[in-house]
Parts: C-alpha cells; structure tokens; sequence
C-alpha cells in the first residue's frame, strides 16, 4: 500500500484535488451554471428582439426609416445570427457547469475530464471569436483610413 502511495507521488500524471480545491471546482460549477442559464435568457430576449424587430422594421416608411431602407428581414436575420453565435459558448459553459457538479458528487474522474473538455470548448470559442472580431475591427480601421485618407487628398 505505501508503495502504491509512494509510485503516485512520483507519477506526474496523477492529480490529486484536495478538499479545498473541489469546493472552489464545486462554486465555479454554480456560477458558471448561473452564467449559462443567464445565457440562454439572454439568447431566448435576443430572438424575441429579433423577430420583433422584424416586424417594426416591416412597419417603418422606407423613406422615415433612419438605417436607410434595412428591411425587417435583415434585421432579423442579423439578431438571429448574434444569437447562434451566442448560443455555443453559453452551451459550453452549461454542460460544464453540469460535468463539474456530477463529476465532484461521483468523484468520477472520467466525468470530470469530460467537464474540463467543455470549458476548453468554451474558452477556445470565446479565443477564435476574439480574434475574428479584433481582425474585423483592424480591418474596419483601415478601411476607415484609407477612406479618410482618399477624402484628405
């Protein structure tokens, strides 16, 4: 037995989590399931937005409409696309936060792999859409430069 003992002290691929450590896993677990739900509340307030703003969209002159003729389909179809991208990182996160709580009851390390490979997903998604969005706004910058830049001369 302390052999056992003395093998997984050296072994670094074993992991042990001490009492305190499953209890900051454990209330990590509830805020970020307090997160994903709050998540999809949000997902749920952004398609009723979307398919409301359609309609008022619809409703607005096209000569009185202030965004130059968007029609309330493409202001639906934009809100709805916010809300798929929103929508899988906020899954990542729930399914995290439900792994976690498992796998800390079970004290099952399979379940818990499994809940640290969700919030890899999440964050990694969060990452891509970083970049995405900062090359979007480096672009929309230069292009905003140029464009100046033609009107100065």
């Amino acid at each position: 037995m302390e052999e056992n003992t003395m093998q997984a002290a050296q072994d670094p691929t074993v992991l042990k989590l001490n009492n305190y450590a499953k209890e900051f896993l454990r209330e990590t677990a509830k805020w970020a399931y307090f997160l994903a739900i709050m998540g999809f509340i949000g997902i749920g307030l952004i398609v009723v937005i979307a398919l409301f703003a359609g309609v008022i969209f619809s409703a607005i002159p096209t000569d009185a409409n202030p965004y130059g003729g968007i029609g309330g389909g493409v202001v639906t179809v934009i809100y709805l696309i916010i809300g798929g991208l929103y929508f899988f990182p906020v899954l990542y996160l729930y399914r995290f936060a439900n792994k976690m709580k498992i796998a800390l009851a079970r004290n099952d390390e399979d379940v818990l792999t499994n809940a640290f490979e969700y919030l890899k997903s999440h964050y990694k998604f969060i990452g891509i859409f970083t970049i995405v969005m900062m090359s979007f706004y480096l672009l929309m910058f230069l292009i905003a430069l140029v464009g100046g830049l033609a009107v100065a001369i």
